[in-house]
């Protein structure tokens, strides 16, 4: 043990002290940390703890609580209570999808989890193009009549979010309630957070932070729990969720110009009875920074625009603890028949989605995992190298993003029966500290939409192969691996 190095250096009753609570640091570890963690994310920590066991302590007791606090968590049950007894409109709806088995499974399974119902007679549009989806938002904003919000992991305001800003701006300014929530750490690290503060404080916008770390007010939690979600709901008749951010799209990162870096999104605009279960999370999220109920907004459309897709919201979270996303990816991927292909920026999954996905691929699906050739998050990216061989063994095909691009994109459809798009990365991370929104959406007319967004990532991608993967450098296998350890860390 490191303090018998101490000893001739260190009076001895301190070598004694740092010798037993050494010690007991380990045998209590032992016993305590894998209390409800997974073997791996456990065993990451024990190895920390071990190696270096005062400053690894100090770590975990920073970051190892994955949960909300008990009084957030507390806060969060009312909220969730609260908001879904006010959704009388949802309480009767019944979805008519007349699809296999498995797929009402899976809508059952979100709905015991997520307590959000499948409905039918939705339309949804998706928007590959970065402006576009910009440009949507921003005219759905000019024709708001009753409110917008708006929530949003990072927010900018800058060239390319200035006409969004500025119509949510003008729709406060001529009556329409303009709520607006981003994620306070999210939106604090990128360039130009005070003038977005400034600007919104000018503004008759109504704005929070999300899970806001502010010491000084009481507000305090385990400092990388971020809430990851995207949403924008118009009037209750129209909204938007999906990858993307508001931000131009390469994140105001002069680095990222430089290297001509650009973020590459999928967007939705979605109409019909999903709009009011989007702003059902809106609204719970709400509630839970403000403490104001926005039941008043909670009705299905009065007029909505007849469409054919059935959908149903799943939201997740440390304030599930059900981690509702891998439990419906995990369930559908099991449940494919003929293809499933996956887009993750970030793939970094738990032994059970890793499993799941490999077991298809054995089993004779036709597999494919769409990720950039080059990630913008290094110790991210490595981890997620570590698992190309266990899955192009598997008979998974990988196709790589070409670089300087960032594939952002986060969605997968499987057979030809569903689509699912959100915020959810394929990772730990997003299965246990971030708060996460992905619709479900059922039918071969989405599935068919989803896959011509695919088609064009497979064109401009290059397969990666097995042989291949298997001659890179020692030096490269080694950080991969070391990284894969700390992604574990949760």
């Amino acid at each position: 043990m490191w303090p018998i190095s101490l000893a001739g250096t260190a009076p001895t009753w301190i070598v004694v002290l740092l010798s037993i609570a050494d010690l007991v640091i380990r045998v209590l570890a032992i016993g305590i940390i894998p209390g409800n963690r997974r073997p791996t994310t456990a065993m990451a920590w024990l190895l920390g703890i071990f190696f270096v066991p005062f400053v690894g302590l100090a770590l975990f007791l920073l970051f190892g609580n994955f949960r909300l606090s008990s009084r957030r968590r507390a806060q969060q049950e009312i909220v969730n209570t609260r908001v879904r007894a006010g959704i009388s409109a949802l309480a009767d709806v019944e979805s008519d999808y007349p699809g296999p088995d498995w797929v009402k499974s899976a809508g059952e399974l979100n709905r015991r989890l997520g307590s959000l119902p499948m409905v039918d007679g939705n339309s949804v549009d998706l928007i590959p193009g970065y402006p576009d989806s910009i440009l949507a938002m921003t005219e759905a904003v000019r024709g708001a009549r009753k409110f917008v919000n708006a929530e949003f992991y990072i927010m900018s305001t800058d060239h390319v979010t200035n006409d969004l800003l500025t119509a949510m701006e003008e729709a406060a300014e001529r009556g329409v309630e303009v709520r607006v929530l981003f994620d306070h750490i999210g939106t604090l690290r990128v360039k130009g957070y005070r003038n977005l503060l400034n600007r919104l404080k000018a503004s008759k916008i109504q704005w929070r932070r999300m899970l806001p770390l502010l010491p000084t007010q009481g507000q305090w939690r385990r400092p990388d729990l971020r809430n990851h979600r995207k949403i924008m709901v118009v009037d209750g008749e129209i909204a938007f969720t999906g990858s993307q951010n508001l931000i131009e799209p390469s994140y105001n990162n002069p680095k990222h110009r430089k290297a001509g870096r650009e973020w590459v999104e999928l967007m939705a605009r979605l109409r019909g009875p999903i709009v009011t279960t989007l702003n059902v999370v809106f609204a719970t999220d709400w509630l839970s920074e403000t403490d104001e109920n926005l039941e008043h907004q909670l009705q299905l459309p009065a007029n909505p625009e007849p469409g054919t897709v059935t959908a149903q919201v799943v939201p997740s979270g440390p304030g599930f603890i059900t981690e509702n996303n891998l439990r419906l990816f995990n369930t559908l991927i099991y449940s494919a028949q003929q293809r499933i292909s996956i887009c993750s920026p970030y793939f970094v999954p738990d032994d059970s989605l890793l499993y799941a996905i490999t077991t298809a691929a054995q089993r004779g699906v036709d597999v494919e995992l769409f990720v950039s050739e080059k990630g913008d998050q290094f110790l991210v990216h490595h981890a997620q190298r570590s698992y190309y061989e266990a899955l192009l063994e598997a008979g998974v095909r990988i196709y790589l993003y070409k670089a300087p691009f960032v594939l952002h994109a986060k969605h997968f459809t499987i057979d030809d029966e569903v689509a699912v798009l959100g915020s959810s990365n394929m990772d730990m991370r997003s299965f246990s500290l971030n708060l996460e929104v992905s619709v479900m959406l059922l039918g071969a007319d989405i599935v068919e939409s989803m896959r011509a967004v695919e088609n064009t990532y497979r064109d401009i991608s290059t397969e990666l192969k097995l042989d291949e993967w298997r001659q890179r450098p020692l030096a490269a296998r080694y950080i991969d691996n070391v990284a894969r350890l700390t992604a574990t860390v949760q």
